[in-house]
C-alpha cells in the first residue's frame, strides 16, 4: 500500500447504514483543493465551517461542516478534510463519488492510519491500538486499548531497547581492544546488565501475555458425550438459556456460540454435539462440525456425567486432539450426592459441578481464569497481538543464547551478535525494523476510514 502513498485518499470514515451524521474524510497533497471546489470554501485551519457540498454542476448533495487539518498537523501528516453531513448512505455514496472524481482514490483498509505511521505520527504499536480499540469488546479492553494508543507499550518497548543499546555499546567496545576483552567480560558489568535486561523483558512478557489476552479472548470449546449436561454447563456459563436442554441424546445438531466475559476477559464459548458414532445424517454432521471447533480451540472443556459415567471412560474413545488443553468438569455430582470441588484426574485439572444447579460454576470460572495465565486487569498496562509476543519471545531466546555465550565460553562476537538479534525482534514491534508485508498484513485488517 504504501507505493500509492503521494496519492490524494478518500473514504467514508463512519459505519455503514442511517445515522444523524457521516464524515467523508479526505488526505493527501490534494486534499485541500477537493474541499474547496466541493464546498466553495477557503477553510482556515482547525475551524469549522458551514456550508453546502456541491455536485459538479453546482447542486447541493448536502449541507454540512468543513474541517482542514493542515499538514504536518493531522492524524495523518498530510492534509486532511473532512466532510460532516447527514449519514444518509445514498448521500454519503454521492459526496464519496464527488471526491473520487476530482482525483481522489479510494483508500484501502487503514491507509489513514498506515500513513499517520509512515509520516511518524504514531508508530506501528500505536498504529495497531486505534484498530483494537474500535475491536474493543469490553470495557477493560478499551480502555487499555487507548493507554496503548497513547504510547504505554511503546514507552515500555523502547525503554528495553535503550538498554540493549547501551549493552550492546559495552560489549562491542570490548571487541575493538581485543587485549582487553577477557577482562571487559569477565568484571561482572555485562553479566549483570544482561540478567537484568532478560528479566525486564520477561515482566513485559507477562503483561503483554495478559493484554494479548484481554485483546482476543479465548476460544472455549464444550465437548463430551451425548446428555452429559454440555447445553445445560453452556447455558449457566453464559447465564441465559441460549441452548435447548432435554433429556434426549442428540439434542444439539449444531453448534451454538455466546460471548461472554471472566473478569473482563472475552470468552469464546462453544457448545458442540455429543461426540458418538451415529447413523443418523444429520447428527454425524453435528459430530463432524464439532470436530472442526475442537481443533480451532485454546482449551477444551470435556464434560461426563457422574452418575452414567463416574470413571470418565467415554475420554478414551473421544479421540480429542492433541496439543490443546483440556479441563475435565464431572457434572450432575447433585445426583450422585458428591460436593462441587476442585481435583485432578489422568494428569488433567477436574472440576466438580452442577451445570443444572450452578453450584461449582464459580470454581469452574476462576479455574478459567488461571488456567489462561491471567493476573488481572490491574497487572496489566496495555493490549498486546500474538505478532508481539512473538517478537519478544524471539528477544529472549537471543539473549538466553548471549547469556551461555557469554558465561560458558566468554564469547564476545557471539554476544554481541544476539544482543543485535534481540534488539532487531524488539524493533519490529513498534515498526522501526519491519518489512513491508508485515505492513500490509497489519493495516489490511482496518477499518477502510482509518
Amino acid at each position: 500500500m504504501s507505493t500509492h502513498s503521494h496519492d490524494t485518499i478518500a473514504a467514508i470514515a463512519t459505519p455503514a447504514g442511517r445515522g444523524g451524521v457521516g464524515i467523508v474524510r479526505i488526505s493527501g497533497r490534494n486534499a485541500l483543493d477537493i474541499g474547496r471546489e466541493i464546498t466553495r470554501l477557503s477553510p482556515i485551519p482547525r475551524h469549522a465551517h458551514y456550508g453546502d457540498f456541491l455536485d459538479a454542476s453546482g447542486q447541493v448533495i448536502d449541507q454540512g461542516i468543513l474541517l482542514y487539518f493542515k499538514a504536518p498537523h493531522s492524524f495523518t501528516g498530510e492534509d486532511v478534510i473532512e466532510l460532516q453531513g447527514h449519514g444518509g448512505p445514498v448521500v454519503m455514496d454521492m459526496l464519496l463519488d464527488r471526491c473520487l472524481k476530482l482525483g481522489a482514490r479510494l483508500a484501502h483498509p487503514g491507509e489513514f492510519s498506515e500513513r499517520a505511521y509512515l509520516n511518524d505520527r504514531m508508530d506501528l504499536t500505536q498504529a495497531e491500538a486505534v484498530a483494537d480499540l474500535i475491536d474493543a469488546e469490553t470495557s477493560t479492553a478499551a480502555r487499555l486499548a487507548t493507554r496503548s494508543l497513547q504510547g504505554s507499550f511503546s514507552t515500555a518497548i523502547n525503554e528495553l531497547l535503550e538498554s540493549l543499546v547501551h549493552l550492546r555499546m559495552y560489549v562491542e567496545a570490548a571487541i575493538d581492544f581485543p587485549e582487553e576483552e577477557i577482562d571487559f567480560l569477565s568484571d561482572g558489568k555485562v553479566s549483570t546488565d544482561l540478567h537484568a535486561v532478560i528479566d525486564n523483558i520477561s515482566k513485559v512478557r507477562a503483561k503483554a501475555r495478559t493484554g494479548r489476552i484481554l485483546r482476543d479472548g479465548i476460544n472455549l470449546v464444550i465437548a463430551g458425550e451425548p446428555n452429559a449436561g454440555k447445553s445445560s454447563l453452556l447455558n449457566a456459563l453464559a447465564g441465559v438459556d441460549s441452548a435447548i436442554v432435554t433429556e434426549i441424546p442428540g439434542t444439539t445438531r449444531d453448534l451454538l456460540r455466546e460471548h461472554i466475559q471472566l473478569g473482563g476477559v472475552p470468552i469464546h464459548l462453544v457448545d458442540t454435539a455429543g461426540l458418538r458414532d451415529t447413523e443418523d445424517q444429520v447428527e454425524r454432521e453435528g459430530v463432524r462440525r464439532a470436530r472442526e471447533a475442537l481443533q480451532g480451540a485454546d482449551r477444551l472443556l470435556w464434560v461426563y456425567d457422574a452418575a452414567t459415567d463416574p470413571r470418565n471412560q467415554g475420554l478414551e474413545q473421544a479421540r480429542l486432539p492433541q496439543g490443546i488443553p483440556v479441563t475435565l468438569v464431572r457434572n450432575k455430582v447433585d445426583k450422585i450426592g458428591e460436593t462441587p470441588g476442585q481435583g485432578q484426574q489422568q494428569g488433567r485439572d477436574e472440576i466438580r459441578l452442577s451445570a443444572r444447579t450452578g453450584d461449582g460454576i464459580g470454581l469452574l470460572k476462576e479455574h478459567l481464569l488461571a488456567s489462561m495465565g491471567f493476573q488481572g486487569a490491574e497487572n496489566t498496562e496495555y493490549l498486546a497481538r500474538r505478532r508481539h509476543l512473538d517478537a519478544i519471545d524471539r528477544a529472549l531466546a537471543a539473549l538466553e543464547n548471549g547469556r551461555i555465550a557469554l558465561e560458558r565460553h566468554q564469547a564476545g562476537e557471539l554476544l554481541a551478535e544476539d544482543l543485535r538479534q534481540a534488539q532487531q525482534a524488539l524493533s519490529e514491534i513498534t515498526g522501526d525494523f519491519s518489512a513491508d508485508d508485515l505492513l500490509g498484513e497489519i493495516f489490511s485488517s482496518f477499518c477502510i476510514g482509518k
